[in-house]
């Protein structure tokens, strides 16, 4: 994984520690979402340390590979996004998405419940994984999603 640049928290998951690492190449085209969402969440539920968290993991893991196909790549098929999953039994549940876009400033992303801002997908999208994943990073320029559920 790519080192977070200084505005970030450092991800304190142990490599050595991962009981699981799943990576899925797919094409940045949104009828690829679907399939890929549910393979991992077949082995997440699978999970221990996912018990009962599987829900906001599935929607907020639909939300940011949606993300990423929608806005990261634009709807280029011929863009791959890529998904990893690990898991340690202290830490809980790792999720990072990269995209192949150009990216965006995650500190310029309003509060979407704010005045004219509410009806922007792209902050509604951000915010929704923010409320439903305990610590989330937003890396390389806004094209790699850290989300770690616990």
């Amino acid at each position: 994984m790519n080192t977070p640049d200084d505005s970030f928290p450092t991800c304190d998951f142990d490599a050595d520690k991962l009981l699981l690492k799943l990576r899925v190449t797919l094409a940045a085209d949104k009828n690829a979402v679907d399939p890929v969402v549910r393979s991992i969440m077949e082995i997440v539920r699978k999970m221990q340390c996912a018990a009962g968290k599987e829900d906001p993991i599935e929607l907020a893991l639909t939300e940011a590979l949606a993300n990423a196909v929608v806005h990261g790549c634009e709807c280029d098929a011929s863009k791959v996004i890529e998904c990893v999953v690990a898991c340690d039994e202290v830490h809980g549940m790792l999720i990072v998405v990269r995209d192949q876009g150009k990216g965006f400033d995650p500190n310029a992303i309003p509060n979407p419940v704010v005045g004219e801002n509410i009806y922007s997908n792209h902050v509604l999208v951000i915010f929704l994984i923010n409320q439903l994943i305990d610590e989330v990073m937003f890396l390389n320029n806004g094209t790699e999603i850290h989300m770690i559920k616990r």
